[in-house]
């Protein structure tokens, strides 16, 4: 095979950082793993059998683009309670990865600049890439916190879109309402496309979650089942925007996904009108667990919601931190996989407690093993 056959736009996506460390994983023996990004909890048993029985019913074609009607209708009245907009219609996608694709793809033009905040989920700068775009960070360093003024700054006349996540991941970092709706006002103030990822809303640990379409009625929002309902192999995510919007990012569906998987929808129906919230307790609790093991020995900010912790190094690079953590059976993932600064590293606390603790302990041997070398 020649190389020439190969799209140039390959060569500006690397492969995730994420994956090479999946990969050497599956070669350790045995590793204490901090480095997964889904919940550690199975699939509810209510849904594993709302997915066998759709199955075994038949529910096994093509399903209309924008999903089946009783899931709309249940997520429609859902958006139309909370929002009360004129114009925001729904529907259905394969995962919100898939939403993410779409969304760009329908919004961006080659040359078109996307805002997205430094550390972000690493997707995000390919899906850019992919749809002809290229990512501006705007970097939220030390705190995490999204500040005007940088947001100002970095907008362009090729400024098209922004893309916020909250609550974020790598960082954790829950946005506040005072940061949400600035973030709100400078999108409609410049007439920029601002699309919220809020597939970890769900897990908002010491406040209120808030989302930018509460304050600009024009916010396109990506959201799924993924993470809420340990859904993450199954593929199934919503988007709700203005009309116009959804109406063509619809259209791309029919040529790209055709529609989410179809009896994943109906076990959708049995996942939406179930109350997990003791798991969100349950993440509460481990994060509390993960902060009062490293508090002593890490810098720590951010980890209000989701399930990480994106930490500074105690010494070295992150790259050169997260070396030798492999070295000591600790998976955890480099900081510039999510950024574009070597400082940090990102761990999930999306494990069991017996896991953390491990893991905290060869944290913290880590931490002073470097403040030795220091002496």
């Amino acid at each position: 095979m020649s190389d020439k056959w190969i799209a140039k736009r390959m060569s500006q996506i690397d492969a995730s950082g994420i994956r090479k460390v999946f990969d050497l994983a599956a070669s350790m023996k045995d590793p204490v793993n901090l480095s997964i990004g889904q919940p550690h909890f199975d699939t509810p048993q209510q849904v594993k059998d709302a997915l066998c029985q759709a199955v075994q019913d038949g529910k096994n074609a093509y399903s209309q683009t924008q999903g089946i009607s009783p899931l709309l209708q249940k997520l429609q009245s859902y958006v139309d309670t909370t929002y009360q907009h004129t114009d925001r219609k729904i529907f259905m996608t394969s995962g919100t990865s898939g939403a993410l694709m779409l969304a760009l793809c329908t919004l961006i033009d080659p040359g078109d600049e996307v805002l997205v905040f430094d550390p972000w989920f690493v997707m995000y700068k390919h899906l850019t890439t992919l749809a002809g775009g290229k990512v501006v960070q705007v970097s939220t360093y030390p705190d995490f916190r999204i500040r005007a003024e940088a947001v100002e700054a970095a907008i362009t006349d090729k400024t098209k879109v922004i893309l916020f996540n909250s609550p974020g991941n790598p960082t954790g970092t829950v946005a506040t309402a005072e940061e949400v709706k600035i973030l709100a006002a400078i999108a409609k103030k410049h007439d920029i496309a601002l699309i919220s990822d809020e597939i970890y809303k769900s897990f908002c640990y010491d406040g209120e979650f808030h989302s930018p379409a509460t304050y600009n009625d024009e916010t396109i929002v990506i959201d799924g089942f993924s993470k809420s309902h340990s859904m993450t192999g199954l593929r199934l995510g919503y988007v709700h925007g203005p009309s116009a919007v959804i109406q063509q990012m619809m259209k791309l569906q029919q040529f790209t996904f055709v529609c989410a998987p179809h009896p994943v929808q109906w076990a959708g129906l049995t996942a939406w009108e179930m109350d997990l919230s003791e798991n969100l307790q349950d993440y509460r609790r481990k994060r509390d667990l993960i902060v009062s093991e490293l508090k002593d020995d890490f810098e720590i900010q951010g980890g209000e919601g989701a399930f990480y912790l994106f930490l500074k190094t105690p010494w070295g690079t992150g790259t050169e931190f997260v070396t030798e953590a492999i070295k000591n059976n600790l998976l955890i993932i480099p900081g510039q996989v999510f950024s574009s600064v070597d400082t940090h590293f990102r761990l999930s606390f999306a494990a069991e407690d017996q896991t953390i603790l491990k893991g905290a302990e060869i944290l913290r041997k880590l931490a002073k093993q470097g403040s030795t070398t220091k002496d």
